[in-house]
């Protein structure tokens, strides 16, 4: 790694919780989506049941970049930084579950070279939401301030742009709605996390 990646490595390492929660069996949950879907309350919720780290990278966006201007340059360190950080985490024993977009298969397939190399299982989830209700998530981010934990700046225009321009996903994939049953899609991932 360069010095750089190094310092924003430590620097988002330094804000996460249950990095000391290690298995021998580490996995890696790959979420795919766009804003709204729910891929971040899917996170909290997988959390609640399994230690899994969160590499979220909206999260990491603002501590690397507090004055974010989502630059083609700063994008690429959020994403290094995040691939960096998981391979870490992945190395330790550490489960991981990466919170982003992920819907351009460029994107995904860096994520899924790192699984490969590190040697854990990958499960990659696609988080859907019908089209008016991640409207109405994304409004009431931005008008209420969210339920709290959301920390995305998306919002309709880039629901839009996205939504246009995101690929099919090419590997097997789990589809999860968090507004349907969410029980029975999290006893699947969970499923296939012990399998």
């Amino acid at each position: 790694m360069t010095d750089r990646l190094d310092d924003f490595v430590a620097k988002v390492e330094g804000q996460l919780t249950n990095t000391d929660e290690t298995t021998g069996k580490p996995v890696l949950i790959m979420l795919s989506g766009l804003p709204g879907a729910g891929k971040s309350y899917l996170a909290r919720r997988l959390v609640e049941i399994l230690p899994f780290v969160i590499i979220e990278s909206d999260q990491v966006r603002k501590i690397l970049f507090p004055q974010c201007d989502y630059t083609g340059e700063e994008s690429h360190w959020v994403h290094r930084t995040c691939h960096a950080l998981m391979a870490k985490l992945l190395r330790k024993g550490v489960r991981v579950i990466y919170d982003a977009t992920n819907l351009y298969e460029r994107h995904r397939e860096l994520v899924y070279r790192l699984a490969d190399s590190e040697g854990v299982k990958l499960i990659t989830v696609k988080v859907v939401a019908p089209g008016e209700v991640a409207s109405e998530r994304l409004h009431r981010r931005h008008e209420e301030g969210g339920d709290g934990h959301d920390i995305s700046d998306a919002d309709q225009s880039v629901y839009q742009r996205m939504a246009r321009n995101a690929e099919p996903i090419g590997r097997n994939y789990v589809v999860v709605d968090p507004g349907k049953d969410l029980d029975l899609a999290i006893t699947k991932i969970l499923r296939l996390i012990r399998t």
